[in-house]
Parts: C-alpha cells; sequence; structure tokens
C-alpha cells in the first residue's frame, strides 16, 4: 500500500487558553507584586513583567500604561487591604480588646501578604496613589486617637495629647512588625501579647502631667502639687474618722 503525503495529517497543536482582560491584568498584578516585593520599584522592569507573564511589553503598557501605574495599583492594594483589617479590628469591645485586635490584624497581614507588606515598607513611589506607608500608619492612628480621647477623658488626663499617643502607639506596632517580618519570632499571637502588654500597661500607669526627671522645676512643681493632694486626702480621712468616732461614741448619761 501507496502512503501519500496527504494520508499523513500533523497532530493537532496544544493551544493554550486565552485569558480575558480581566485575568490578564490580575496576572500582571500578581506578577508585579511579586517582583516589586523581591526587588523594589527601582529593580523592576517591564522587560521583566512581560516575560515573566509570557506577553510582550506591549500589553503591559496596554492595562497599565507603564511600570508606574502597574506599581501604584499594587500599593494601593495592599495599602486599602491593610487598612481595612485593621479598621475593623477597632469597632466595638473594651480599649484593650481593640488593641489587641489591631496588633494582631496587623501582625496578620504580615504573615499572609508578606510580598505586600514588603512592598508598603520600602519607600512608596510617587506613582502611588494613596501615598506612603507612613500615610497609611497617620489614617490608623486618627483610629485610635478617638479610642484614646475617650479613655483619657474618663481617667482625668489631657485628651489634647491623644494624638501624640496615638502615633506612639501605632508607630511601636509597625517597627515590631517590620522587626518580625524576618525574624517570624515568636509566634504571631505571643507577639501581639507582648505589644499589648508594653501598650496597654504602659496607658494604665500614665502621669496626668509627665516631665522629664531632669526637668527639676517640674520635678518640684509635680512632687509639690502631690504633697498638697496626699495632704489633702489626709485631712478628708481625719475628718471621715472623726465623723464616725462621733457616731459610735455613747451620747453623755446613756453610758
Amino acid at each position: 500500500m501507496t502512503v501519500t503525503i496527504d494520508d499523513v495529517s500533523e497532530p493537532p497543536k496544544s493551544r493554550r487558553k486565552r485569558m480575558t482582560g480581566k485575568e490578564r491584568r490580575e496576572q500582571l498584578l500578581d506578577i508585579g507584586r511579586t517582583l516589586f516585593a523581591e526587588r523594589g520599584f527601582d529593580g523592576t522592569s517591564i522587560e521583566e513583567i512581560a516575560t515573566v507573564a509570557g506577553v510582550s511589553k506591549p500589553v503591559v503598557y496596554e492595562h497599565f500604561g507603564g511600570k508606574e501605574g502597574l506599581y501604584a495599583v499594587v500599593v494601593d492594594r495592599e495599602m486599602a487591604n491593610l487598612l481595612d483589617m485593621v479598621t475593623k479590628s477597632l469597632v466595638g469591645g473594651h480599649p484593650r480588646q481593640k488593641i489587641e485586635r489591631a496588633a494582631l490584624a496587623l501582625l496578620e497581614y504580615i504573615e499572609d501578604s508578606s510580598q505586600g507588606f514588603r512592598i508598603l515598607v520600602r519607600d512608596s513611589h510617587a506613582a502611588s496613589a494613596t501615598g506612603t506607608f507612613a500615610s497609611l500608619l497617620s489614617d490608623i492612628a486618627n483610629q485610635v486617637e478617638h479610642i484614646l480621647g475617650d479613655e483619657f477623658k474618663d481617667k482625668g488626663y489631657d485628651p489634647k495629647a491623644a494624638p501624640l499617643y496615638a502615633q506612639a502607639l501605632i508607630g511601636m506596632v509597625a517597627m515590631t512588625g517590620t522587626y518580625w517580618l524576618d525574624v517570624r519570632k515568636p509566634k504571631r499571637e505571643e507577639v501581639a501579647a507582648h505589644l499589648v502588654n508594653l501598650a496597654w500597661n504602659g496607658l494604665s500607669g500614665l502621669e496626668p502631667k509627665p516631665y522629664l526627671t531632669t526637668d527639676h522645676k517640674a520635678r518640684q512643681k509635680d512632687l509639690k502639687a502631690k504633697a498638697k493632694e496626699a495632704a489633702k486626702e489626709a485631712a478628708k480621712e481625719a475628718k471621715e474618722s472623726a465623723r464616725a468616732a462621733r457616731r459610735t461614741s455613747p451620747e453623755p448619761g446613756t453610758a
């Protein structure tokens, strides 16, 4: 039997499923997120992003207009995700519980989205529409400020100091999170417990009018104020004791 060329059919070529525009956009965002986390904005090129995605550079430009546009979307997404997690943690409950949940939310984000956090803690590029990591922390601090302000009023502290303490608390948690990003020890819950221990117990022992020990005038003024307050309390207790003694003493002629 003679076999002709017409009798030989080529095997069907495997066709790769074509992505939709939305799928391609998400793919480029995932790839960009990974590369930006590893190399930073300046260390990442459009060529690398396109190569990993298996597309030409014009495809990246078509979706994002360039590297700056892609980076902006990546950063804005991460900032929105982190802000949303922390904001939800601050709703309802005792103030200490809010601080606990906020610390856990940040550590959870670092653990589950380490690439995103690495991008955020770097100096944000001007391409980001939302702003820098510092601006994100300020947004969170503004929410904590309201919580502290109410607590300060209840305990007789100056509520005007709440913004300063809020910034200090958020900065402490953020810096600890940056450190923990690399060491990952101890466990998340234990790190949160230590943060809350320092933050809450520190807040519980606040002085109404703090001063530096090197500020001798302020120290003397504080000592005098405390002595005056102690004398006032002692006089009050003495007066109450005298009243109690009179009430328990028998009337003349009734013994």
